[in-house]
């Protein structure tokens, strides 16, 4: 395992989706290469915490494709497709602004509001992962009113490890977000829900592709 890697985050317990994500950076900035072992002890003591926690993520990291959990090897680092990459970030920038205009008309005062709160919270950031916490309930709000529970349960499946962490992974991704966030939810304000599917859509797409050449930057697909 590199030595270089630091991935301690603190001493406090941490919740599995910040042990998840703290694996998933070291292995998307190219910290831990393909076909390199990761020994959970190791980890627990890089990171600052028990065995269980990272157990546990690395169990998320092969459902996201990242590791893959060999007999008595443990976990490995996967090779990423770009094709892999391509296809997923398709699939939401249909699914997800799908999901907004089915529930926009759904949305009270309450969300519009806390909408409006955590894109504030976003742009107000003192770091990265303070960020990505605000960034996800953001997305997750977008979506959460649409009345389809297997559009949102296809969401769900693919939504998860790539989306949440690239603002740390692509260069400038929050000041873009931001931008765009703006104009997402100035459509959601003035109740126009085709402009406001479209906007989602373009900030998935652009997403999407920095990703794939921020990866290719670094050699990793």
């Amino acid at each position: 395992m590199s030595e270089k890697v630091d991935l301690r985050i603190g001493d406090r317990e941490m919740l599995h989706n910040q042990v998840c994500s703290v694996l998933r950076r070291a292995i998307l900035k190219g910290d831990f290469k393909p076909g390199e072992r990761l020994v959970q002890s190791e980890l627990a003591e890089q990171i600052g915490v028990s065995r269980m926690p990272i157990r546990e993520a690395l169990r998320t990291l092969e459902t996201d494709g990242l590791v893959t959990l060999e007999p008595h090897k443990g976990a490995v680092v996967r090779s990423l497709k770009k094709e892999d990459i391509k296809e997923i970030y398709e699939l939401r920038s249909v699914l997800e602004p799908l999901a907004l205009k089915k529930g926009m008309g759904y949305f009270s005062n309450w969300d519009l509001k806390t909408l409006q709160s955590h894109h504030e919270a976003m742009k107000q950031a003192k770091s990265g992962e303070e960020y990505v916490e605000w960034n996800v309930s953001f997305h997750q709000l977008l979506f959460s009113r649409c009345q389809s529970p297997r559009l949102l349960s296809f969401i769900e499946s693919i939504s998860r490890g790539f989306a949440q962490d690239t603002p740390q992974l692509i260069p400038g991704q929050i000041q873009k977000s931001n931008k765009e966030h703006e104009s997402i939810l100035k459509a959601i304000l003035d109740d126009e829900t085709e402009k406001a599917g479209e906007y989602l859509k373009q900030h998935i797409k652009r997403t999407g592709e920095e990703l794939l050449e921020s990866l290719e930057k670094r050699n990793f697909i």
